[in-house]
């Protein structure tokens, strides 16, 4: 009976243990899925993740629910983008009473301008996504310095991967004509990813999927299309596909598929992750636009 009782404690001591020891996990909300996935490969099993705008879903128009403000209202750390990405945020932070420390990974990128607008979608270079990922090992660091080796050695890992991945782009790229390098997408996400890699974008929406271009805007880019004999045009993820559609069969362009920008696929997808995403894309883009 003893012995009954002891091994009985000694199981539930490991239990209780267990439970605490994923009560201590930090808990961070991270603003849309890109970001949700540089925060998992970073703090792996010491962090507990909540992404507010899930996959396959647009972060410039996404409306904040109930839920949303609980999450962030028990998170220790907010991670979010910044250059107007998350124009829904101040709300939120309002309605959430939030003392979460906020970490915006755009700071220390110089922005692209479009306008009097700053473009958000720095993540496009992966050596911006490198920069997003040392500041995210930095907040994560200083907000669980008893896990500060942990997020170290991930992130090493991680960077590595990612700097691996920057010359696999630049590699593939190469594959294309450059007069070839010219494409139309859905709405302007992929600014930083043409500076980075000489891929010529042309979006008949801004940097915002909020706008809608006028009839003028689209019949001049119809126009731009068949005077630079643009190969191909491609869908996004979350937007609607009937605008794409239009411009492919009013100028004869293909439509090379379909590009992730704003937002990862479901994890059954190609795009679960930054990595498989920007590997996604490239193929697409090499598809389309090799001979």
């Amino acid at each position: 009976m003893r012995r009954f009782c002891l091994v009985l404690s000694v199981a539930l001591f490991g239990l209780v243990s267990a439970h605490a020891h994923a009560d201590a996990r930090l808990n961070v909300v991270a603003s849309f899925s890109i970001l949700g996935d540089f925060v998992r490969q970073v703090g792996g099993d010491k962090v507990n993740v909540t992404t507010l705008v899930g996959p396959d879903s647009d972060v410039h128009v996404y409306t904040p629910t109930p839920h949303d403000a609980k999450d962030v209202a028990e998170a220790r750390l907010l991670v979010v983008n910044g250059l107007g990405l998350e124009g829904w945020l101040p709300r939120l932070l309002q309605a959430s009473g939030a003392k979460a420390r906020i970490v915006t990974v755009t700071q220390g990128i110089t922005p692209r301008k479009r306008g009097a607008d700053a473009d958000p979608h720095a993540w496009q270079s992966v050596k911006n996504a490198m920069i997003y990922v040392t500041d995210i090992r930095d907040a994560l660091v200083a907000a669980d310095a008893a896990d500060a080796d942990t997020f170290k050695r991930n992130a090493d890992r991680y960077l590595a991967e990612l700097d691996g991945l920057d010359r696999e782009v630049r590699a593939e790229i190469e594959k294309i004509p450059p007069e070839r390098r010219k494409v139309i997408s859905t709405h302007d996400a992929f600014g930083y990813f043409a500076d980075a890699y000489g891929v010529e974008f042309i979006a008949p929406l801004g940097v915002s999927t909020e706008t809608e271009p006028s009839a003028r805007d689209l019949a001049g880019i119809i126009l731009q299309i068949k005077r630079a004999q643009i190969p191909a045009v491609f869908l996004e993820n979350f937007n609607d596909d009937r605008l794409i559609s239009r411009i492919a069969a009013e100028t004869g362009a293909k439509v090379g598929g379909t590009l992730y920008s704003d937002a990862l696929s479901e994890e059954n997808g190609p795009a679960p992750t930054y990595i498989a995403m920007v590997r996604h894309n490239i193929k697409a883009l090499t598809s389309a636009l090799g001979r």
